[in-house]
């Protein structure tokens, strides 16, 4: 993919990838949830996913498979489903996520996990979960935010204290956790570099998957072209800082359509 445009690496992430992909059950190892890896390989980068309030995981399914067909095993805890979710405790689950996939075989027991390879990511108060599970674990490596909304414990305050590598994934049309005061300010306070992407037609469940009875409480539905450009952005991003894979750089590098790059302060990784 040397030399490709960022457009021509956008259409080539937002397909599947070459891995055949294996499904799931965190419940089976104590924690309910979802998990897709590749088929096989060992010592693979992983990422532990928040959902958003009142999202069920399998909102997020296509995400999964789509990283777990490029390498890299994703795991979605099932938790803090309800009005009440707390983000301090989804955070936690977060981390026991990260200590699951590392600490078992998977598959068949040929799929291992790299404690060196880890991130976490999310969508709405999810998002902000993962920037507090990145803020009290040094494992995580990169973190990606999906229309992050500030939470208590402060996603802000816990952004100060990451110094892994973030990226902000902004909707433009949030009413429900506006950019300005939710994913713009986190980008602003991280600690590590940073990279903040405004795609301005999308509303704040634009990254969900499907319908859900709470599109009657909240604002905005899925969109399909939102999930395919945040897969695609969250597929380069983690393999350019998990797998040190240079050849998604111009994606990352680069505006493209549906996906402003609004924000960088320094180099998202060494080169």
């Amino acid at each position: 993919m040397s030399g490709y445009s960022a457009k021509q690496v956008l259409d080539q992430l937002g397909r599947p990838g070459p891995h055949p992909v294996l499904r799931g059950d965190l419940a089976l190892v104590g924690l309910p949830g979802l998990v897709y890896t590749p088929a096989s390989g060992l010592g693979l980068p992983a990422v532990a996913f928040g959902h958003g309030w009142l999202q069920p995981v399998e909102r997020y399914r296509a995400l999964l498979r789509h990283l777990a067909s490029w390498g890299v095993v994703a795991a979605a805890p099932g938790t803090q489903r309800g009005p009440l979710m707390s983000a301090r405790l989804l955070a936690g689950n977060l981390r026991t996520t990260l200590d699951v996939v590392t600490g078992v075989r998977l598959g068949d027991g040929g799929i291992s996990v790299d404690t060196e390879r880890l991130a976490v990511a999310g969508h709405s108060m999810g998002g902000g979960a993962a920037v507090l599970a990145a803020a009290d674990d040094s494992r995580v490596r990169a973190v990606v935010t999906f229309a992050a909304s500030e939470t208590r414990p402060s996603a802000l305050d816990a952004a100060r204290r990451v110094t892994a590598a973030g990226l902000h994934l902004a909707a433009g049309e949030d009413r429900i956790a506006p950019p300005v005061g939710h994913a713009e300010a986190i980008a602003d306070a991280w600690q590590g570099p940073v990279q903040l992407r405004s795609l301005p037609d999308t509303g704040h469940l634009g990254f969900a998957e499907g319908r859900h009875w709470s599109e009657l409480l909240l604002d905005g539905k899925g969109e399909r072209s939102t999930q395919r450009i945040a897969r695609a952005l969250t597929t380069a991003f983690l393999l350019r800082l998990l797998k040190g894979e240079k050849q998604w750089d111009a994606l990352l590098d680069h505006d493209v359509k549906g996906a402003r790059l609004d924000y960088q302060r320094g180099p998202l990784v060494r080169r």
